[in-house]
């Protein structure tokens, strides 16, 4: 664990600050400091009021109650730009940049060089933008679209913005949530000189294991309330998901690696999905797969392998040269998005943000958007009907909102996750594609998603499920089929689908079925790397 450092008074603080939406308060009377040269975690269940104390400090949010201090003077930030002119820097767990614009564009966004004619200085930004995202060991092209790199290196390019702000405090929401763990190593070494040249850091994380590596204090959030704050070295890891989920430590030590209770399938049973010779170019390569109904059938593979890719050409969201698909033996017309739904296969994506949650509507408008004609007569829809359906996926699926009529944005991105899974179960979907299901969501609402897919195969649904976390394959599915550069490179089940196994699989230790004996070599191409990669990540 990092070493605590005295500092001289805190350099943002919360004086028992409360902010209500309707009649729920996200924050009841919470107090909260972050000293200089320190890093503090800020943790709790999805919904305990993490994001919106963050909002709070940026200028998002207008506190109902309660003070801000920046350096022990009072402050009111009324938007985010008036807190980081005053030297608050963000970095937001999803990615908020410009896609259309060049990663160097993104990087000094609102602070580009000029020219004495007051042109943008475009050599000079793209030359600095170059040497601060080499020095965070990420090589790429600075003049290239930001939309071109993948999740994991935008959230890097979103943190080296936030350090060329050159702030006194930097606020880090989830900033892991996307990395692989060679990037998580990189993104800790740039914590700790951030935090030894006198910087204040919030950090936000799900992944309760990093928080022994890089925090000095912790302050605990459940419900909108400040149940603990101290150091790091106070608590263990059961301790602090007792604090978080408010039980007991005993019931806590109890509690597996997943929640999944997986029972076996009937393998008699004909497929309620089947794939064969999916082929995207340069992407994927004659993958075939099926699925019966009830059955979890788990996507594993390295980053790149092609496990997102798979299930987006499944739904036709990924063009295809070359696919076959079939739901209860009837084909899916290639390459399309409607004749998939109209299948009755439902697709939620990895990327929450761009691909799934649309902010400025309601909760109730996002859950509806993919069932109009289900609550609909004669092209009116009928308001009872949408607010009861509404109401059930919200009782169903413990969505925390003050009602339906809450903006999205407003929701934590446990509970956004919620409302995207009620919107694709309100189609009455046959095959389910989840993407990430469990990414980014705490411990509390983790184990609450994995008990649902478990719901979900026990009433007949057939699920494909993606995780980075090779527990969660694992634990929650009934076959495992593993992806290697766009390819299957084998399958596992049975008492052969352990971590341990998949692990071995993963990095091409051992061969599984119809698995060749070559290593497995990362984009870097250096396999030992990629070994340690995946074994790492069991720790997360």
């Amino acid at each position: 664990m990092a070493a605590s450092r005295p500092g001289s008074g805190p350099a943002l603080e919360a004086d028992h600050v409360t902010r209500a939406f309707g009649t729920v308060k996200a924050l009841d009377d919470v107090s909260f400091s972050v000293r200089p040269g320190s890093v503090h975690a800020l943790i709790g269940e999805n919904g305990a009021g993490k994001s919106t104390l963050i909002k709070v400090l940026t200028g998002v949010y207008q506190p109902d109650d309660g003070s801000i201090l920046l350096h022990g003077e009072p402050a009111r930030f009324n938007r985010p730009a008036d807190a980081q002119d005053a030297g608050i820097s963000t970095v937001y767990q999803e990615v908020n940049l410009i896609p259309k614009l060049s990663i160097a564009r993104n990087v000094y966004l609102g602070r580009e060089p000029r020219t004495r004619l007051g042109l943008i200085d475009t050599r000079t930004m793209d030359r600095r933008a170059q040497e601060v995202l080499d020095g965070f060991g990420l090589h790429v092209d600075v003049t290239a679209d930001l939309e071109t790199l993948g999740l994991g290196v935008q959230q890097m390019v979103a943190l080296a913005r936030a350090v060329t702000i050159e702030a006194d405090v930097v606020i880090m929401d989830e900033p892991t949530s996307s990395l692989e763990r060679r990037e998580v190593e990189t993104l800790f070494s740039i914590v700790r000189r951030l935090r030894d040249a006198g910087k204040a850091l919030i950090f936000v994380s799900h992944r309760l294991d990093e928080l022994w590596e890089v925090c000095d204090e912790v302050t605990v959030l459940r419900d909108g309330r400040v149940v603990h704050t101290g150091t790091m070295a106070e608590l263990d890891r059961r301790r602090l998901i007792s604090l978080m989920l408010g039980r007991d430590i005993e019931e806590v030590a109890h509690q597996g690696a997943t929640s999944f209770e997986r029972t076996d399938t009937a393998a008699e049973e004909a497929p309620k999905l089947t794939v064969k010779g999916l082929n995207v170019t340069g992407r994927l390569h004659d993958v075939s797969l099926s699925v019966r109904p009830g059955e979890v059938l788990g996507l594993a593979g390295l980053l790149g392998a092609g496990r997102s890719e798979t299930v987006k050409a499944v739904y036709g969201a990924l063009p295809t040269t070359s696919s076959e698909v079939e739901v209860d033996g009837r084909k899916v017309r290639r390459n399309s998005i409607h004749s998939a739904m109209d299948a009755g296969i439902a697709m939620l994506s990895e990327d929450r943000k761009a691909e799934g949650i649309i902010p400025d509507l309601t909760v109730r408008e996002n859950i509806m958007i993919a069932v109009p004609k289900k609550v609909s007569r004669f092209g009116v829809i009928s308001a009872a009907k949408s607010r009861k359906l509404v109401e059930e996926y919200i009782d169903r699926l413990h969505i925390k909102v003050s009602g339906p009529e809450q903006l999205a944005s407003e929701l934590s991105g446990g509970n956004q996750q919620k409302v995207l899974l009620a919107r694709w179960l309100a189609t009455d979907p046959k095959v389910l594609l989840l993407d990430e299901p469990t990414r980014g969501i705490d411990v509390g609402a983790k184990a609450e998603v994995q008990q649902l897919i478990d719901d979900l195969a026990a009433r007949g649904y057939a699920v494909i499920l993606i995780s980075s976390e090779t527990e969660e394959i694992a634990d929650g599915s009934d076959r495992a089929v593993v992806l290697r550069d766009g390819r299957i490179s084998g399958e596992l089940d049975g008492e052969e689908l352990t971590n341990q196994r998949l692990l071995q699989v993963l990095v091409g230790t051992e061969p599984a079925q119809s698995i060749t004996d070559e290593p497995m070599i990362d984009q870097a191409g250096d396999a030992q790397e990629t070994a340690d990669q995946a074994g790492e990540a069991t720790t997360q």
